[in-house]
């Protein structure tokens, strides 16, 4: 089998109204890079979005879809995909058709770019500010910018909590730039604009995965085996605490046990989910059956017909009963959130840092394919189910009020001091400064 990859970067938005942010975006896609698109790609593009009306019909958790008319907004982007003058604009009524669900865990994945890019560095919001959080050494960036630089404007967008998410989606994943303009300011507050150039790295148009003939499918396991370096499980350990670093959730439930076997040596845990977009049920059940002595709920799943709430079993005498300290940030997501705020609701240990990122519901992954001996791949998450705390409430779009909130200042960032990390120590009974906090787990760039 081939696999065969769009050259085209695709679109995203709330925008099947067509709003100004949409033809904003599809202009600085279009400028960069030159519009490929014929009938072929057209009608694939509505074949997708034929394939995302029917995987929500079937499967999105309200039926009533929120008191969206589903069959409109589908026409609606039908017409304009079948009118689109460039694969962004073809893509971008895909995603754009997902997203009028305001729902964080239904979005389109479209197909692989035979590209890969980096533009060497990274926004996080810090409270209310959005800044470079991390610039790759070596890269165009930086000698533009550095860690602690406030975004004004992204490409010409304004960069705010609702909104960074959208375009680092857009940005990242859906349509790729070769050049970022930025307004940043400084911590001592000078305004400058810069222009930054991405590492742009071609890759093939078509895969052979069938395994007879060339070294595709084996460059692909490869690629994944060192993509998982890049999210091991890390930790240390002190005479008073350990200090582990998690960065999702996709352990067995052997692995989990492991590590929190090394946690009963000490008195104190300090579980670090910061920048943790969430993960697998199952290692949420099991790291919450670690910490408790008892059976706890953690969610009721509400869907279109009667489910079973989402209930961790305790590992009894094996679980983890000396105090525990949860760090969370604005990208602590899903599975993240849900740890976090069951700990809070069961007031079994303290919360620091900032306000996660409100993106907890429970989906599925649907895959889908077009072609025969040259196959594309895309595919869809749908929710199947809201979750509701034990207090009545869901935390999508409003994510956890950590019991401590400290956010890093600019200055903080671009020092690399870490004063959350530091004050959880703090409690723990560890002596640790800002600055050495900042460095106890290094950010790892992958390898270009």
């Amino acid at each position: 089998m081939v696999v065969q990859v769009f050259s085209c970067p695709y679109m995203s938005f709330r925008s099947l109204a067509l709003a100004p942010m949409f033809f904003a975006l599809a202009n600085l896609c279009l400028a960069q890079q030159p519009p490929a698109l014929d009938r072929l790609n057209i009608d694939r593009a509505r074949q997708m979005l034929r394939d995302a009306r029917d995987e929500l019909r079937k499967h999105y958790y309200d039926p009533k879809f929120h008191g969206i008319d589903l069959e409109a907004r589908y026409k609606e982007a039908d017409a304009q995909i079948a009118s689109a003058k460039s694969l962004a604009q073809c893509f971008g009524g895909v995603a754009g058709f997902l997203d009028g669900l305001n729902d964080s865990h239904t979005f389109f994945r479209p197909p692989q770019r035979p590209l890969r890019v980096d533009y060497g560095f990274r926004v996080q919001m810090f409270g209310d500010k959005p800044l470079i959080s991390l610039v790759r050494p070596g890269s165009d960036a930086e000698s533009k910018l550095r860690p602690g630089d406030e975004v004004l404007l992204w490409n010409g967008f304004s960069v705010k909590r609702d909104v960074l998410w959208k375009l680092n989606y857009f940005f990242n994943q859906i349509a790729p730039l070769n050049v970022s303009k930025l307004t940043v300011r400084n911590p001592d507050g000078e305004v400058r604009e810069v222009e930054v150039r991405a590492a742009v790295h071609q890759l093939k148009r078509r895969l052979d995965i069938s395994g007879t003939n060339g070294d595709d499918i084996w460059d692909l396991i490869r690629e994944d085996e060192n993509f998982d370096h890049y999210v091991r499980q890390r930790y240390t350990e002190s005479e008073g605490a350990m200090i582990w670093k998690m960065p999702e959730f996709d352990l067995t439930d052997e692995e989990v046990d492991r590590l929190f076997a090394v946690a009963r040596k000490h008195p104190a845990l300090i579980l670090d989910l910061r920048g943790n977009p969430g993960g697998l049920i199952l290692t949420l059940e099991r790291m919450v059956g670690n910490v408790f002595d008892h059976d706890v709920k953690i969610a009721d799943r509400i869907g279109r017909k009667t489910l079973k709430p989402q209930l961790a079993k305790t590992r009894g005498a094996d679980a983890f009963n000396g105090r525990l300290y949860v760090l969370i940030d604005s990208a602590s997501a899903s599975a993240a959130e849900l740890f976090a705020r069951v700990v809070q609701l069961e007031k079994r240990g303290t919360v620091i840092g900032d306000v996660s990122s409100g993106s907890v519901m429970e989906s599925r992954l649907y895959p889908e394919s077009q072609g025969v001996d040259i196959k594309i791949f895309y595919e869809f998450s749908v929710t199947d189910a809201d979750l509701i705390m034990k207090d009545g409430k869901s935390l999508e779009h409003t994510g956890v009020t950590p019991d401590e909130v400290v956010v890093p200042a600019p200055a903080d960032v671009t020092q690399g001091r870490d004063p959350a990390l530091a004050r959880a120590a703090q409690l723990a009974g560890v002596k640790l400064t800002p600055e050495a906090a900042g460095k106890m787990f290094p950010y790892e760039w992958m390898k270009l």
